[in-house]
């Protein structure tokens, strides 16, 4: 775990300097309340302005201590426990970022929570990688290094951005249905398709948040409160799916 913590400490630090130095200061991102379907409550303080949507994000910590505590698979158990505990870390230290980004309204964290959503979603090929070839870790570094360079379309388009956030998640795809097809069973895919229907939901919900806002049902629990549930769920399906993979895999090698 030290490790992991080493290395996710390093890696989102470096992102943070780098925001702070003002590269993505063209960047398009939103520093409005009015971005969020949920109203501000203005007799509470700056962290708790948009109530639901802030809270929500304590589901991220609890999530993410909850499988930094799990196992991940059989023999080899080092290297299985370093790549879930680094997946576990980007979520909890994901949760702070988000918030961050409703409290202040600055841009710094909002630049910071997309770009920490690229790195978070590379992991799953490198964890799939694993599985199919064991630890690699100059394979591990390139697809993280990419990741976070794919961050650099948001300078040349204002949509460059969801271009790469949409390879993200193709990618991430692609290498699930690989490693299910060579190594899973009628549980893992159960729980890759929970994964995708989350990550599916975490999306529509989140560019229908103003339009669901006209029903009563979604006038306090907005759709992006919704979306960062289906984001919580997707991370957890997540670590269903490649924690048993993994133990299937290495179950079949001893």
């Amino acid at each position: 775990m030290k490790a992991a913590i080493l290395h996710v400490l390093i890696a989102f630090s470096f992102c943070i300097s780098v925001a702070t130095s003002g590269i993505f200061s063209s960047v398009l991102v939103d520093l409005t309340y009015d971005h969020y379907a949920e109203r501000k409550v203005e007799h509470l303080p700056g962290f708790l302005a948009m109530p639901f949507n802030s809270l929500v994000n304590l589901g991220y910590i609890f999530m993410g201590i909850y499988w930094l505590f799990r196992r991940a698979g059989n023999q080899d158990h080092e290297k299985s426990a370093y790549v879930k505990d680094v997946f576990a870390l980007m979520a909890i230290a994901y949760a702070p970022v988000q918030w961050a980004r409703l409290a202040t309204l600055r841009r710094v964290p909002a630049v910071l929570d997309q770009w920490f959503t690229l790195p978070i979603f590379a992991w799953v090929p490198v964890w799939c990688h694993f599985i199919e070839r064991g630890w690699r870790p100059r394979y591990a570094v390139a697809v993280e290094l990419l990741s976070l360079s794919s961050y650099a379309l948001a300078l040349v388009h204002d949509r460059g951005f969801e271009v790469a956030l949409g390879c993200h998640v193709a990618f991430a795809v692609t290498k699930g249905v690989r490693v299910q097809r060579r190594h899973g069973d009628s549980l893992s895919l159960r729980y890759f398709f929970l994964a995708v229907l989350s990550c599916g939901g975490f999306v529509a919900l989140k560019l229908l948040d103003h339009p669901l806002a006209r029903y009563r049902a979604f006038q306090h629990l907005t759709g992006h409160f919704w979306s960062k549930v289906c984001d919580i769920l997707q991370f957890h399906y997540s670590f269903c799916f490649l924690t048993h993979l993994t133990r299937l895999a290495q179950g079949r090698k001893e």
